[in-house]
């Protein structure tokens, strides 16, 4: 007597019981989520106190080398044993590497503890839309897109409010109030893991793989002295011993790397026979530039908010809200229109251009431009967000058969995470490579000026300690024949905390100075998205699929009747 196949659900699941799945999901998301709010509205303050402003990209760009590397194994990975498992994992790495970032003592210390916690977030997000790939059709997706908006919206409020009031206290516990910042990331994902355990049920029918190690090895080879040299370049040179040999080392790394995807096929950590469907290729393009000009800009702003507007920690935080409400809008428009039309394209094309022109409007934001302003240009930098994150994953997913979710969705947020690697420490470096020369410009015009020499002669002013010593270390400066910025500011880099202490008129050309070279930033970022609204206009339109994964490959996977 044959044996019995497994059962399956017969059609698609039911409401509610993609609800009750859900829940799980956004558990997992909301810990991602709140995670990047609370440590971008705080990382100044980190930095400052562990004297490494400069090197604040090492932090960044640690957590997405790591979650960008691991993102397509735990696609391919969960493909072979299951979503559930793996989702858990990445919480239990994820809660491992918030503890570790409590005990950091330097900015390269919590860059690698950071490169932990990276590993349990490259399955976070994209677990979570592989899972949703499984279970929702595409022309369905709109009607759940709620729940993760909620997600979003609660982390995007909730986050810089938290991060902020952590940031803000010299100790809670006897514990330095930024490393909780960290530390809050553990009850929350052990309230996680306990309802993705008791929430999400899925039957797994096991897909064979092999897994491609030697592609994630050669990967990191390609990618790390890449990344390395963008960050430190600055300080060895260009053209120096050091940054040649990363050059070489990357370059032979990323030939290594497309030479064991060729060879592993279908089996490859990113699969380049993907890339023939026309819809992925562009998708992918697009995402990676997209990602360059997300993390570039969303790096640039607080540092704008914080340093030049003089925000505290909490006050930038909510001033990004406008960005966030942007994004949500831009969600909310996209999934309704396309739930209701089954046409994507237009969204992604309208969102580059909208992502293009934001980033050449806040190139025109200096120090004295009214906030407003800028908050308004927020909200459309949000708007062509929020009209390309659901679309582009939706379009790359319906482009695949359905036993290729997992690969294709990760292989989705892998670009965009390449892409945000790439623009944390390029952009990050441009500002940090401009800016002593941008306040060195901006202190020799403002020093002769009547404003600038009354400050310093005046004895309300001068009886400031802070005030005081910038002071002294002017004068002693300009004794030696500098320009006075490197003896009096030349440790802005280092710990940017006194600029908040100096009088407004010793503290303008500082203020002028980042301003201007985070101008030079947003410029490059819509150079970027030019070439990247270039690519979103070859996307092509493929009809969307009425059935979800999961039913879909329970169709094909079941039984053949036996004949007559």
């Amino acid at each position: 007597m044959a044996a019995t196949a497994p059962a399956r659900p017969e059609g698609p699941l039911t409401h509610r019981q993609i609800v009750t799945i859900l829940v799980g999901l956004m558990m997992g998301m909301f810990l991602a989520a709140l995670d990047q709010t609370i440590v971008a509205t705080a990382i100044r303050t980190i930095a400052d106190d562990l004297k490494g402003l400069d090197e604040q990209a090492w932090a960044t760009t640690a957590y997405l080398i790591t979650s960008t590397i691991v993102t397509p194994l735990y696609g391919k990975l969960s493909d072979i044993y299951g979503r559930k498992k793996f989702f858990s994992t990445a919480i239990t790495i994820f809660i491992v590497g918030s503890v570790l970032c409590t005990f950091a003592t330097s900015m390269l210390q919590l860059a690698f503890f950071r490169a932990v916690q990276g590993l349990g977030a490259g399955g976070l997000f994209s677990l979570a839309l592989a899972i949703i790939g499984d279970i929702v059709p595409p022309r369905e997706r709109a009607k759940y897109q709620g729940y993760f908006l909620a997600v979003f919206g609660t982390s995007s409020v909730l986050g810089p409010v938290i991060g902020g009031f952590f940031a803000g206290q010299s100790s809670i516990l006897g514990i330095d109030g930024w490393r909780w910042v960290f530390l809050v990331n553990v009850p929350i994902g052990i309230a996680a893991l306990v309802v993705v355990a008791r929430t999400l049920h899925l039957h797994h029918t096991r897909l064979d793989h092999r897994i491609d190690w030697w592609g994630a090895v050669t990967l990191t080879v390609g990618l790390v002295p890449l990344l390395l040299v963008a960050e430190q370049g600055r300080d060895w040179g260009w053209t120096s011993g050091r940054s040649l040999a990363c050059f070489v080392v990357g370059a032979v790394g990323v030939v290594a790397f497309l030479l064991v995807e060729r060879a592993m096929k279908d089996e490859a950590l990113l699969p380049l026979d993907l890339f023939r469907n026309r819809t992925i290729a562009v998708a992918s393009g697009a995402s990676v530039l997209i990602g360059m000009a997300m993390f570039g800009g969303l790096a640039a702003l607080p540092l704008y908010l914080q340093i030049v507007k003089g925000a505290s920690p909490t006050e930038a935080g909510l001033m990004l809200l406008p960005l966030t409400l942007g994004i949500m809008a831009g969600s909310v428009i996209s999934g309704q229109v396309i739930s209701k039309t089954g046409r994507y394209r237009r969204f992604p094309i309208t969102g580059a251009a909208l992502l293009m022109v934001a980033l050449f409007v806040f190139h025109y934001v200096h120090a004295d431009t009214p906030l407003w302003q800028t908050m308004v240009v927020m909200v459309f930098f949000g708007l062509g967000l929020g009209f390309n994150f659901q679309p582009l994953t939706l379009a790359v997913q319906n482009a695949v058969s359905p036993r290729l979710i997992g690969v294709a969705t990760s292989s989705a947020t892998f670009t965009r995470q390449i892409g945000g690697t790439l623009g944390t420490a390029v952009f990050l470096s441009i500002l940090f490579s401009t800016v002593g020369d941008k306040i060195a410009a901006a202190m020799a015009k403002a020093v002769p000026t009547a404003e600038f020499q009354g400050a310093i002669k005046d004895p309300q002013v001068l009886a400031h300690p802070a005030n005081a010593q910038f002071v002294k270390s002017l004068q002693a400066a300009q004794a030696g024949g500098g320009s006075g910025v490197s003896g009096a500011g030349g440790d802005v880099l280092k710990d940017s905390s006194f600029l908040n202490q100096l009088d407004p008129r010793l503290a303008k050309p500082f203020l002028q100075g980042f301003s201007d070279s985070m101008d030079l930033v947003f410029l490059v970022g819509s150079g970027v998205m030019v070439v990247g609204f270039l690519v979103m206009l070859l996307l092509p339109h493929v009809e969307l699929r009425g059935g979800s994964a999961y039913s879909e490959r329970g169709t094909a996977e079941a039984p053949a009747a036996p004949p007559a």
